[in-house]
């Protein structure tokens, strides 16, 4: 693909095996994992990667999730996919449960619900997605979260999710 001069844009990324990360993060307590990915003593996973999303703030119960949106975001109308507001909240939801599960205990979103309130373009500048559960038991877990402009924290999209507790 081109741009209107001719110049192709192009992205490349490295990634390790998710599996063998998955699986050393089974040996640790939830909120170690997701602060050893945020300290790049684990690797992200692919999809951060690929998204350009990184892990901004860790504690017990929430997770901040940060990305700066460009051209490679973007919909065929012009705007950033929704799917990039959608992966923010399902990632930062998912790492705020995480952070309450302890060694061995995994999960899986079973419900995302997301709602669009402002369109997002390459020029929004950087964005985060604050997540905090709301209930954490043995079985299901449930976190809310906020993707929010940085310059000014106008909301750009908000969510709920459900987890599956596994372990």
């Amino acid at each position: 693909m081109s741009d209107t001069n001719g110049h192709a844009r192009k992205l490349e990324i490295e990634w390790e095996d998710p599996r063998s990360a998955a699986a050393r993060g089974l040996e640790l307590a939830g909120i170690d994992y997701v602060r050893g990915i945020q300290a790049g003593e684990l690797p992200p996973p692919p999809i951060a990667l690929l998204l350009g999303m990184t892990i901004v703030e860790v504690e017990d119960g929430r997770a901040v999730f940060g990305v700066r949106p460009d051209e490679r975001h973007y919909n065929p109308i012009g705007v950033v996919h929704g799917g990039l507001a959608a992966t923010l909240i399902d990632s930062a939801t998912g790492c705020a449960v995480q952070t309450k599960l302890p060694a061995g205990v995994g999960y899986t979103t079973v419900d995302l619900n997301v709602t669009f309130v402002r369109p997002i373009h390459a020029d929004t500048g950087d964005i985060e997605c604050e997540a905090t559960v709301i209930h954490s038991g043995s079985r299901v877990a449930t976190a809310e979260a906020r993707v929010r402009r940085v310059s000014d924290g106008k909301v750009l999209a908000h969510g709920t999710s459900t987890c599956l507790v596994l372990g």
